[in-house]
């Protein structure tokens, strides 16, 4: 690992605030530690964004295909998507983004289908698309497939659907290119759910002070998109991963590593609800 990515990194929770001084005692395996917590905790959110994404993928295929066929013109045709003025310019650039797609020749696959159909079906495009492609492209999809996306997780709507991937969008490239996780913030939000009143999320003013850009909102989006088998297997990982921290750093206590992530300390709870 390089210096600037483990101390500039990650030095500022061992120093005295509002200065340049270290807390007494503070050890450089303490802070190697913590890198070494963050890089744990990316791969794990990592392998189940990427799971939300894989089935995201599948569901926008398939209802936009259900809905107007196979042909690639289909897609690539505005008229296909809600278009009016304040989508006018994202479905755009998401045509220019899916033209570009259909052009490459980068994929063999890809390759395939445009050498023997002539066509390449949103089923097959949807493999080389991003995150943030597809989070595009439902958030200017007719209602009525947002509706059908919904409809395949219990107590989510088109809206709060549309904002849970705008704020996945952006952990998952902060996971892909191995920035500093556990402290990240978006720059928007989740929207308030009923599982921020559920556990008691503390208020500042009329805005919750947890849950809502930061990592435990990721975790609240988890609780929503994720079948529940397999979110208690990701909780019961997180929660291996902060008691083994813990017990590895002398200078930063369990509250406020917490704090950093932006976690309520009864965050296990959520799995209650």
């Amino acid at each position: 690992m390089g210096y600037f990515p483990l101390i500039d990194g990650y030095k500022q929770l061992f120093r005295i605030p509002f200065t340049k001084t270290y807390k007494q005692g503070t050890t450089f395996n303490e802070i190697v530690a913590l890198y070494e917590f963050d890089s744990d905790l990316r791969e794990l959110f990592f392998k189940y964004l990427l799971q939300i994404e894989r089935h995201l993928r599948s569901l926008t295929s398939y209802y936009f295909t259900e809905k107007y066929g196979e042909l690639q013109t289909a897609y690539l045709d505005n008229r296909n998507y809600n278009l009016n003025k304040s989508t006018q310019g994202t479905i755009s650039r998401l045509i220019s983004t899916l033209q570009r797609a259909v052009n490459t020749t980068d994929y063999e696959f890809i390759n395939y289908y445009r050498t023997i159909y002539n066509n390449i079906p949103l089923w097959i495009l949807v493999s080389i698309l991003t995150f943030g492609n597809l989070s595009k492209m439902y958030q200017v999809f007719p209602q009525s497939l947002q509706t059908k996306v919904c409809k395949n997780f219990e107590n989510v709507n088109r809206k709060q659907m549309q904002q849970f991937l705008s704020v996945l969008t952006k952990f998952r490239n902060v996971c892909a290119h191995s920035e500093r996780l556990f402290t990240y913030r978006t720059r928007d939000a989740i929207s308030d759910l009923p599982l921020h009143h559920n556990m008691s999320i503390p208020k500042q003013g009329i805005q919750y002070q947890y849950g809502k850009n930061d990592l435990f909102a990721v975790v609240i989006a988890f609780r929503y998109l994720l079948p529940d088998k397999d979110f208690l297997i990701f909780r019961k990982r997180l929660i291996q991963l902060i008691n083994a921290i813990s017990k590895k750093l002398t200078h930063l206590n369990n509250h406020d590593l917490l704090e950093k992530m932006g976690f309520p300390q009864n965050w296990k709870t959520i799995a209650r609800y």
